[in-house]
């Protein structure tokens, strides 16, 4: 791709819909003040999500490269001062799940060692419908707001010109996007290339709320901590793996089953009053910030156990659909800009890939019974409600609503508007925490990956990135700053771009 300078925007066109409606900001979706939530009115939103679900057929968007297995969730702890969910409603109590994990930007044939983030879905089959936990293997992400989804991928993927992936296009993106800052800290790390799928962590990332008995909303993260202990790859053995067995974790995954050498995950929360979240010192709805341990330490739900294999891939793992439009009742969602996009994202892409009764096929059917008015459409293979009505409400004996399970209602308040997710928005000081907690061995390595990665690209977006490094650590602007032989004042690299 040509080295094209961002100045001289008189020379560029007006973005528009494909309607031909001119954009007035494609940075922000239209929210209820700063916090969101996200509005459905947002047309711009809708339609680049729409569009960006519809680019690949017949493989996964993201996360085409994966690997799942069958296991129980087992209840250890009593959480009902945070939620009535029957499927923590006794210790003891086991739930199936089937856990997929993958790689994000590569294609089906690409290599799992990747350096990339993991994919870390599960489908709770509970005896109140399907629990959807669409993770990844870090607690956190690149964006906050969800109309930038589709932009990001895009700068990970393909280029249009040449087919290939281009960190100048990568760096270009991430250096005009300072939010990214704290998840590529960790995607260079160590962390970034995690050696297999048992051997790391899992987490919700979006904040979610939990709602007991009494009514009371509590918002909340979930962590899945391997027991099997974290175990990583050097930058050069996770090469060395994608030429000699690029299908590595897959492997692992699938042989450590077979052998009964079943891998476990203890099931954790985070837990903030509701009240608490006007107050606290980050956003807690931003998908780039941590809840510190510290303010919030994790507290144990239970234990995840995978200890059977698909049958059959198609079926059972190209066919697996995630969504975090499902929950169950006891839950709820939150004003997570990311997490509310992903809300209508999620569905409609699986209505697009496996079709509009994706939820039917047996991989992903719940394990209860199920009873809508929803009808027709491509594959529908069962009886398609026979001779039931397909409308309500009506008098012939169909289903019917139950208000014991209307949604907790919340209170938000603000102007509609498109508010700038950046301003006033602090995207340093996780990341530099996050720099000084790896130790000088860990801050070497991270220098190092991402020196290599940053080596071809034009130094203008060199000298961008290197001070966002710098706002985090100085240490850590300065290290890849020498490592990349930039000649620059450290005064400089506090400048604004």
């Amino acid at each position: 791709m040509a080295d094209q300078s961002t100045n001289g925007k008189q020379q560029c066109p007006v973005m528009t819909t494909n309607s031909g409606r001119p954009v007035g900001d494609n940075q922000n979706s239209v929210t209820i003040g700063p916090r969101g939530p996200v509005l459905m009115e947002d047309y711009l939103l809708f339609e680049k999500m729409a569009a960006f679900n519809r680019e690949r057929i017949p493989e996964r968007v993201v996360h085409a490269k994966g690997a799942a297995a069958y296991g129980t969730f087992t209840v250890t702890k009593d959480i009902s001062k945070y939620t009535y969910a029957k499927i923590f409603d006794k210790i003891g109590k086991q739930t199936e799940v089937l856990a997929r994990f993958s790689t994000v930007a590569g294609e089906k044939g690409s290599a799992d060692t990747a350096r990339d983030p993991r994919g870390f879905a599960l489908k709770f089959y509970t005896e109140e419908g399907n629990w959807d936990m669409t993770g990844n293997n870090t607690p956190i992400f690149f964006i906050r707001d969800p109309l930038k989804f589709g932009d990001f991928i895009h700068s990970q993927k393909r280029i249009p010109q040449t087919n290939l992936r281009s960190p100048t296009v990568m760096w270009d993106f991430w250096s005009l996007s300072p939010e990214s800052l704290h998840q590529n800290t960790i995607l260079f790390s160590d962390r970034g290339t995690p050696d297999g799928f048992r051997f790391m962590n899992g987490y919700s990332s979006h904040t979610f709320s939990l709602i007991n008995a009494k009514n009371e909303r509590f918002w909340v993260k979930w962590h899945f901590k391997t027991m099997q202990g974290i175990k990583n790859l050097t930058a050069d053995k996770a090469e060395e793996l994608a030429g000699s067995d690029p299908d590595y974790a897959t492997r692992d995954l699938f042989e450590a089953i077979e052998r009964h050498d079943n891998p476990k995950w203890r099931v954790c929360i985070q837990a903030m009053p509701e009240a608490a979240a006007e107050t606290y010192h980050v956003n807690p709805f931003d998908l780039t910030k941590v809840w510190p341990h510290g303010d919030y330490p994790l507290i144990e739900v239970g234990v995840m156990e995978l200890n059977r294999n698909p049958k059959n891939y198609f079926a059972e793992v190209e066919q697996a659909a995630f969504s975090p439009v499902n929950i169950v009742p006891g839950m709820g969602y939150s004003p997570d800009k990311m997490l509310q996009g992903r809300l209508i994202s999620y569905p409609d892409a699986h209505r697009y890939r496996l079709g509009v009764n994706f939820e039917s096929l047996p991989v992903n059917a719940p394990r209860c019974p199920v009873h809508s008015y929803n009808r027709d459409g491509a594959m529908r293979f069962d009886e398609n409600g026979g001779t039931a009505p397909n409308y309500e409400p009506n008098s012939f004996n169909g289903p019917i609503e139950d208000h014991r399970y209307i949604e907790r209602r919340y209170s938000v308040s603000g102007e509609v508007g498109r508010f700038s997710h950046r301003e006033g928005n602090d995207d340093y000081t996780q990341a530099g925490n996050l720099f000084r907690l790896l130790g000088k061995d860990g801050q070497a390595r991270l220098i190092q990956n991402i020196v290599g990665h940053m080596k071809s690209v034009p130094e203008r977006i060199q000298r961008l990135q290197v001070s966002h490094f710098y706002k985090a650590d100085v240490n850590y602007g300065r290290g890849v700053a020498q490592g990349l032989g930039l000649k620059v004042e450290e005064h400089e690299l506090v400048g604004s771009r």
